[in-house]
This record gives structure tokens, sequence and C-alpha cells, in this order.
């Protein structure tokens, strides 16, 4: 397995999060009145984008905005040499003409990879701070410090931090040497299936997860779990931790109903368009083409008969 891969879609060193910063005041003040700084605008999670010429995120200036302070805003650090704070506008009327507010999960994978990777922070990191206006140990309502990376209960006798969290998930490509195991749930449009996942249990390793999934989805028994790479999925606050696993028996039912069907399918199957396959944003789609790669020595994604998943808006 190599031990270096090219990041997946969202993930990438796209901006140096300048950690050091969050929390010089004065920094932060002369940032946000710098017009050279930028602000990723998201009005209920979707992200401000242009689509002519070609796709790409829209960053606005200050002078855009109005006035704005520290408490609004999350400092994200340092993109293409300038500060970058995300901020959640109440409005969905763009303020540019030729903008529009579009679901991330749809045209990530039309802009380029650091844009992708930096609306990708500022949408899991306002959702965060969304459900965490009010204290979790007392209900008072949270204050935001550190550029926005802290909540602290407003409550003298409490003052409880509360920090970003993300949902840790595992996503398995499972196979028996010449198939691949894929699923579907009932609220997909037909014929769409993807790999097995599920969100990690506490006291529960990525590799007990993958087994657990598995096992609880399929009634398939995996061995030979090994990583592949990880995504951001801000849909809404995951990490996707990717596996490939060999499958240790083959007879396949949908125990606990998470699925609605589970099968098994060849390389020539997923070429000829049975089934549709995942986004090819996602790691999910990355794990079954990177198998395919090493079993057909094709692209999964240039096979004609192909049926890949919608990736525009």
């Amino acid at each position: 397995m190599p031990t270096h891969r090219a990041p997946n879609v969202y993930a990438g060193s796209y901006v140096d999060r300048s950690s050091n910063l969050r929390k010089d005041v004065a920094w932060l003040a002369a940032a946000l009145a710098d017009e050279r700084s930028r602000f990723v605008p998201l009005w209920r999670q979707h992200n401000l984008l242009r689509f002519d010429p070609e796709p790409a995120a829209v960053l606005l200036p200050a002078s855009a905005l109005g006035p704005v302070g520290a408490a609004d805003v999350v400092l994200l650090g340092l993109f293409r040499g300038v500060a970058c704070f995300a901020l959640e506008v109440e409005s969905e009327s763009p303020p540019l003409a030729g903008t529009e507010y579009a679901d991330l999960r749809t045209s990530g994978a039309l802009l380029s990879a650091d844009e992708a990777g930096l609306l990708a922070y500022a949408r899991g990191m306002l959702y965060w701070r969304q459900r965490h206006r009010h204290c979790g140990a007392c209900g008072a309502p949270t204050r935001a410090e550190s550029g926005g990376h802290v909540m602290t209960c407003s409550s003298p006798t409490c003052a409880t931090q509360t920090f970003p969290r993300i949902d840790p998930a595992i996503i398995v490509l499972v196979t028996d040497g010449e198939r691949a195991l894929l699923g579907r749930q009932a609220s997909w449009p037909a014929g769409r299936y993807s790999t097995i996942a599920g969100f990690v249990e506490p006291g529960e390793s990525l590799e007990d997860a993958v087994v657990r999934e598995v096992r609880e989805e399929t009634s398939i028994e995996v061995r030979e779990v090994e990583y592949h790479s990880s995504q951001p999925w801000p849909f809404p606050s995951s990490l996707m931790v990717g596996f490939h696993a060999r499958a240790s028996s083959f007879d396949v039912s949908c125990p606990d109903g998470e699925l609605e069907d589970a099968r098994w399918f060849s390389p020539h199957e997923l070429a000829a368009g049975t089934p549709a396959l995942p986004p090819p944003q996602s790691i999910s789609f990355r794990l079954i083409a990177d198998w395919y790669r090493r079993l057909a020595g094709r692209e999964l994604a240039e096979e004609p008969g192909a049926r890949l998943w919608p990736r525009t808006r």
C-alpha cells in the first residue's frame, strides 16, 4: 500500500490555520479592518459561488459586508497569503451579481482543490458554532473566543469551554478479490449503490468499527482491514476514514435495516453502468476506483458505460 496519496476532495494543506493568532486580539482587530482580508460567507450552510465563466468560490472583502466584529466570525487562518474568516449571513440575497448560495456537497468537485477545502472548513466550523450557542453543562449562553474556535459559557460559576468537534466515521470497500460489496439506502435514487459506512462508537477502534458496521449492515465478515485515506466531510460534521477490507464470508443480507439492499458487483458490471456509483468527489468513489484500477488496469471514471452519480449542482 502506498505511504502517500494525493488528498481527497476537501482535504489538503490549503490554508495556514495560524492557531497562534487566534488569541491575538490586536491582530484580529487589524485583520478584520484590513481590506486585503477575505470572508467566506455562508447562508444556511450554503456557500457563495460563481459559476460563470468557471465555478469558483466568492471571497468577500470587508467593504462588501459592513461592520464585522470578532464575535461574528471564525478565523480560518491565512489563505493565499491573507487573513480569511468564515461568516454566517442572514439573507439569502447574494451580495454580488452573478453569484448564488449553493450546496457544497454537489458543487465542491467543480472548484479548485484549495477553494473546496477552504469552503468545507468554513462550513464545518459554522455548523459547530451554531449548535453550541448555549452551554451543554448549564444551559447559559456561550460567547465566542480564540478567533471563534472556543465557545465559553457566560456563567461565571460554570465557564465551561467547548471546542470544535467532528464525528469520526469509517467507510470501507469490501471485496472478495474479484467482486466489490456495495449497498444502497431506500432514500437514494434508483440504482445508486455505495460503499459501507457508519459512525465509530465510544470505546471502539477504527478497525473494530469496520468489522462491526459491515457485519451489522450486510452480514459479511471481514479480515485484512487496511487504511486507505481520509476525507473531511462537513455534511454536516464528519471525518470519513477510508479502508479496504477482504471478505471472509460471502452470503449477503441486510439484518439491521440500514440498507435496502447490498450485493456483490463485478468490475465488468461497474464499467457497464450497474450500479450508479457515488459522486466522484467522495472518498467512497475513490475507494472503488482505486480497487478497479488495480484489477482492470484502467480508470473507472473513463469507462464509457460507467454511471457516476451527478456531481454538479
